[in-house]
C-alpha cells in the first residue's frame, strides 16, 4: 500500500512529533510545510516563499515519490498536493493543553531570548497570540473552521485523533487508523 500521508492540526497538537514517528515506523520520509512555506533566515519564520515557490518545492523534494509524510499544514496554499494524498490525520487538542506545549516548546528551542527583554520576546508573545486564535471562527489565518472546510472537500480518509495523551499513544491510535483502514479496503 502507498502512504502519502499528510498531518495537520494547531499548532501545538503534535503535527510535527506525529510526522516523525509515524515515518519511523513505517520506514518513510517526513517532511513539514514550514521547510515550504519558510525561506531559511535568522531569525527564523519571518520570510515567506510565495505559494507557486511552495508548492514547486514539494514536487521537486517528496510530491513524485509513492511514499511519504508530511506534517503541518498547507490547506491556504497548497491545493495541488490534495490529489496525492491517501490519508489525512487531523489532530486536535483542547486550546490550555496547545499553548503550554507552545511555551514548552518555544522555550526548549530559544531559552532566554524569549524571556521579558529577550531578542525573541515580541516575536514569541506574537506567535502564541497566532496561535491562540486558531478556535475563534471570525479569525482568518490558519484555524480550526478553515480546516473544518478544508477537510470537507478531501476524498481520502481522514482520520481524527485527539492528542491529550503521549505521544506513543498517539503514534499506535494512528497506526491502528491505517490498519483499519487498509484491511476494509
Amino acid at each position: 500500500m502507498s502512504y502519502r500521508i499528510h498531518i495537520l492540526g494547531a499548532s501545538g497538537t503534535g503535527t510535527s512529533t506525529l510526522g516523525r514517528a509515524l515515518a519511523t515506523a513505517l520506514s518513510l520520509q517526513v517532511f513539514d510545510t514550514d521547510d515550504l512555506y519558510w525561506r531559511p533566515s535568522d531569525p527564523p519564520f519571518v520570510d515567506p516563499r510565495p505559494a507557486d515557490e511552495r508548492v514547486a518545492l514539494a514536487n521537486a523534494l517528496f510530491l513524485p515519490r509513492s511514499n511519504w509524510v508530511l506534517s503541518g499544514s498547507f490547506s491556504k496554499w497548497g491545493d495541488p498536493i490534495i490529489p496525492r494524498l491517501t490519508h489525512v490525520i487531523f489532530l486536535t487538542l483542547p486550546a490550555g493543553a496547545r499553548l503550554a506545549r507552545l511555551r514548552a516548546r518555544e522555550r526548549r528551542r530559544y531559552g532566554a531570548e524569549i524571556a521579558p527583554g529577550g531578542t525573541r520576546h515580541t516575536a514569541f508573545n506574537g506567535f502564541l497570540d497566532w496561535a491562540m486564535c486558531y478556535d475563534d471562527p471570525a479569525f482568518t489565518g490558519r484555524s480550526r473552521r478553515g480546516h473544518e472546510d478544508w477537510l470537507g472537500r478531501l476524498t481520502c480518509p481522514v482520520i481524527r485523533l485527539e492528542t491529550n495523551t503521549t505521544s506513543d499513544t498517539v503514534l499506535a491510535q494512528a497506526l491502528a487508523a491505517l490498519d483499519a483502514l487498509e484491511t476494509a479496503d
